[in-house]
């Protein structure tokens, strides 16, 4: 190798391994830029959280004020300029899920009060074991130790950053699904279902206001909100047919998953002997419901029952009466 030959190359080793270096430098800046911003949204959420304790609790109420389980959030997230879901369901339904132990400031964490399923409140990690939260037995934004919740921490989702440092679209699956048991599509339709226990029973109700329910409007507003899946406005034999159209179907009840939609014939008394040589298969479908697990239906049937409840499933009418069930994805 000749002397100019020698020089040509090392020239041209010396600018490549320069151009490598400024490409490494300039990924880490990008990345440090990133680290940066998600920390700095992490610590006005942080902060505007922790100034909110004390503010008075009123059930779907998203602030200034007065907020509810999941308007607190909803309400900080957006000062901050991120944009959330604003229901529990839908916030537990999306962003990243994280390991109940590697929560970070900021991140959302998500409770059920027996410890298990849907959650059912929610609040604000603020980092060093705390948390805030808006109570409804307290009626306020109170500030709670996480080592006295671990019990019925369920899970904790982050708003805040993903792989790209971007924060994840409002309802946009979480990236590893099949890593949280509770992110189950039966569970947030029955997570969805169960923000209406209580509300009034109305044959043939309205499916726009919400302020009461029949029972096919009660599993399409389930439905509807905690997988986006829009049955129609139907009744049940019409939702039974979508099942059969676009999902799964079974007539054996040991089958059911959680979250499955349960149609029913007519009622014919209380005791098994009432049904007795009634082939299902040829009734007609007069109800709709949505199967809990733990032989539990989530549903909505008559004024005098007090309007959307959990009553039991074997050993009832209910039993009796089941034709079919389902999902319709």
């Amino acid at each position: 190798m000749t002397k100019r030959d020698w020089i040509q190359k090392s020239t041209i080793a010396v600018m490549l391994g320069t151009s490598l270096l400024m490409f490494a430098d300039g990924g880490q800046a990008a990345a440090a830029a990133s680290d940066s911003q998600s920390s700095g949204k992490a610590a006005q959420v942080v902060s505007l959280a922790q100034s909110l304790v004390g503010k008075s609790y009123q059930y779907g109420a998203e602030g200034p004020t007065r907020f509810g389980s999941a308007g607190l959030a909803t309400y900080v997230y957006e000062k901050a300029d991120v944009t959330i879901g604003d229901t529990i369901s839908k916030l537990y339904a999306s962003g990243k899920a994280v390991s109940k132990t590697a929560a970070k400031p900021g991140d959302l964490l998500f409770f059920s009060s027996n410890g298990s399923g849907a959650p059912n409140f929610m609040g604000i990690y603020l980092g060093d074991d705390s948390f805030v939260y808006s109570s409804q037995s307290e009626r306020k934004v109170v500030l709670r130790k996480l080592s006295d919740y671990t019990s019925k921490l369920v899970g904790v989702r982050s708003f805040l950053s993903d792989e790209s440092g971007a924060a994840p679209k409002p309802g946009e699956p979480t990236a590893n699904p099949a890593d949280d048991a509770d992110l189950s599509k039966g569970e947030r339709v029955i997570a969805a279902g169960k923000k209406y226990l209580g509300t009034p029973y109305q044959y043939a109700s309205t499916r726009s206001t919400k302020t009461t329910m029949d029972c096919s409007e009660f599993t399409m507003w389930a439905y509807k909100e905690g997988l986006g899946i829009d049955m129609g406005r139907g009744g049940a034999k019409s939702q039974a047919n979508y099942v059969k159209q676009n999902g799964h179907y079974t007539t054996d009840m040991k089958q059911l998953k959680k979250g499955d939609l349960v149609f029913f014939m007519s009622y014919r008394g209380w005791k098994a002997s009432d049904y007795k040589g009634v082939d299902p298969s040829k009734q007609s479908i007069t109800h709709v419901g949505i199967y809990m697990g733990d032989d539990k239906l989530l549903h909505t049937f008559s004024k005098e029952s007090g309007g959307v409840k959990i009553t039991n499933f074997s050993d009832t009418h209910w039993e009796y009466r089941f034709i079919m069930g389902g999902r319709p994805y």
